[in-house]
């Protein structure tokens, strides 16, 4: 097995002013779901647009690192998906 992170794609933070922080606003699956690849796991706000964060992968949400109304810098790791 080994294990996947899930980022919010790139593409969200351009055009954003270095140091800004995202928010995740809520998780659209709970720990140890069963996840396909593609699709909606958490939705995030990067300066007033919401973005949805895809699952990298199919295998099990195994950890969630960025509870709901916290905030993140780009590139943090916000869960963990094992793929068997």
């Amino acid at each position: 097995m080994s294990t996947i992170e899930i980022v919010l794609q790139q593409d969200a933070w351009t055009d954003v002013e270095p140091g800004t922080e995202a928010l995740v606003e809520e998780w659209l699956v709970k720990e140890g779901a069963t996840v396909a690849a593609g699709q909606p796991v958490a939705s995030v706000v990067v300066v007033k647009t919401t973005f949805e964060v895809m699952a990298p992968a199919s295998g099990v949400l195994e950890q969630i690192l960025v509870k709901p109304e916290e905030t993140f810098p780009p590139g943090k790791a916000l869960g963990l998906i094992t793929v068997a």
